[in-house]
């Protein structure tokens, strides 16, 4: 059997590029990780249950604990802007031009 040689992503956009995606996947990547990282430090603090959550956010328990434990395969951004909205906390956006931009 042939050896394989393993590639080291060391940034969203390498992993994109990588798997032969466009650099925008990267990039919609990093958002829902944002948010992820931000909805379980809420869950967290607030101490509240997947169930808990899930009514809150008009969506299955099941769903959000694939969620928490980041599974975001088939997840939107905006389903999970609108659970960290049904727990009480608005997210705000900021554009930036990138460094590399023309």
């Amino acid at each position: 059997m042939p050896r394989v040689k393993p590639i080291v992503a060391r940034t969203a956009e390498d992993l994109a590029e990588a798997l032969g995606l466009e650099a925008a996947a990267a990039k919609e990547w990093q958002v829902q990780y944002a948010l992820l990282k931000r909805l379980k430090e809420i869950v967290r603090r607030k101490g509240i249950t997947h169930a808990e959550v899930a009514k809150r956010a008009g969506t299955s328990r099941t769903r959000v604990t694939a969620i928490l434990n980041d599974d975001l395969e088939h997840v939107s951004s905006d389903l999970l802007i609108r659970i960290i909205g049904s727990l009480g906390y608005r997210v705000n956006v900021s554009v930036v031009r990138a460094d590399t931009a023309a």
